[in-house]
């Protein structure tokens, strides 16, 4: 489970999405101990990228990280309770998106949060190997839907509701429709195949204000700072 401390405000909770209170979990063992924590994490990280999930053992993760056997049954009870604390580990830096009073550059941090983290950092080999155990195994993928696509949704139903309290967006849009709209194709394009670029997710961003857009007079676009 993610390993995280229960947050006090709401700013920190909304630059830290994945430390909002309906999803922390308290920090496990003493400060000392997280060290081994990240030696477990990274060695997890890099067996799953070298085996995959079938082959991974946690008695292998224990001598890759330089511990024993019980110094990660104290910390997870499985390796799919492993495994989904790494992605939501990994997951967590991408998935904030900062109020800069542009709807338009919001909604497109939505899908580069993801594709970037898919292509450029470690989270991208991770959730390769671990994409058919989320959909199939409901032990890994439930956990995984109740902290890192939960939040990913509230950081988007924020966008939105930003973006209708400007006049950029219909009062009507749907925050939980946009998810799929803007994170799912990320997500299909890894699946399925297809380039993951900039160019991308700019088209995505279009083909939904085609939608969520006040009116095409009104279609937000791109500020300027100053």
């Amino acid at each position: 489970m993610v390993d995280t401390l229960v947050t006090a405000s709401e700013a920190h909770a909304a630059s830290h999405p994945l430390e909002a209170p309906g999803i922390a979990r308290a920090r496990r063992g003493r400060p000392r101990s997280d060290l081994v924590h990240r030696r477990i994490l990274d060695a997890t990280r890099t067996l799953l990228a070298e085996s995959g999930f079938s082959r991974l053992r946690l008695e292998h993760v224990a001598a890759r990280a330089g511990v024993g056997k019980a110094t990660i049954y104290r910390r997870w009870g499985s390796k799919e309770a492993l495994c989904e604390e790494l992605l939501a580990d990994l997951a967590a830096p991408h998935i904030a998106v900062p109020d800069i009073g542009d709807t338009r550059a919001e909604m497109l941090a939505c899908v580069v949060n993801p594709l970037e983290a898919i292509t450029q950092t470690e989270f991208g080999p991770v959730i390769r190997a671990l994409m058919s155990q989320i959909a199939g195994n409901p032990t890994l993928g439930d956990p995984f839907r109740a902290t890192v696509v939960h939040a990913r949704r509230e950081e988007i139903a924020r966008v939105i509701a930003r973006g209708i309290a400007r006049g950029d967006l219909r009062p009507d849009a749907d925050p939980e429709v946009a998810t799929e709209l803007l994170a799912g194709p990320v997500y299909y394009r890894l699946v399925f195949g297809g380039e993951l670029t900039p160019a991308f997710a700019e088209r995505v961003v279009e083909a939904v204000l085609q939608g969520y857009a006040v009116s095409p007079g009104r279609r937000p676009t791109r500020r300027r700072p100053g």
